[in-house]
């Protein structure tokens, strides 16, 4: 938990949301997996912060509409929802038991601004001002799942696109898409060597 302080003011209820993560995803990968074993003794850097890479890119304005696809256990949608009370968040997953435990951890934790739905991205419901995902695919294939999803209006900083966490050497993979795109390192934010390598590559879509 301190190490999320170390890097963002929160509020009495983010600190009380966060800090109940450890344990709700401990006692749900004990029987589900939804993230590596070996993670757990690191898990709010490796999970929580890099989920939170994101909103080091960009300060999400209130009512902005953000879709996480292929969310696994909830990350980054979960980190980012406690972090950005005031936006609408959507997690989907193609697998039904990991999305069980994204609707338990967001009941457990009283986050009314996540939905949760198992379904593949081409079927989540209604437009997006960005896309969230962590390291699904390649970036030329996950690209045509979410192009139909963004909206138009712009209310954001950024315009509206995608916000991926990848790591390691990206310039063949994102020599493969033909949009205007970004790389935020996140060494740059984050000092821990787990960040060595993790980037935030944003994509505008419109």
């Amino acid at each position: 938990m301190e190490i999320l302080k170390k890097y963002f003011e929160l509020t009495d209820r983010q600190v009380d949301q966060f800090s109940k993560l450890s344990d709700l995803y401990a006692f749900w990968n004990a029987q589900i997996n939804v993230i590596s074993r070996k993670d757990m003794d690191n898990f709010y850097t490796n999970h929580v912060l890099h989920s939170l890479g994101i909103n080091c890119c960009i300060e999400f304005v209130p009512e902005t509409r953000i879709l996480d696809v292929g969310t696994g256990g909830g990350f980054p949608g979960i980190p980012l929802a406690i972090a950005c009370p005031d936006c609408e968040f959507v997690l989907i997953d193609s697998i039904g038991k990991k999305i069980k435990v994204v609707q338990e951890v967001v009941d457990a934790i009283g986050l009314s601004n996540v939905t949760a739905i198992h379904d593949r991205a081409e079927k989540a419901p209604g437009k997006y001002d960005f896309i969230v995902s962590r390291a699904v695919t390649r970036m030329n294939k996950f690209i045509p799942w979410v192009r139909n999803k963004i909206a138009q209006e712009q209310r954001n900083s950024l315009p509206n696109g995608i916000l991926y966490l990848k790591g390691g050497d990206l310039k063949e993979e994102m020599s493969e898409i033909h949009q205007d795109y970004d790389i935020y390192e996140l060494p740059e934010f984050f000092e821990e060597p787990f960040f060595e390598t993790k980037k935030v590559v944003y994509v505008r879509m419109v």
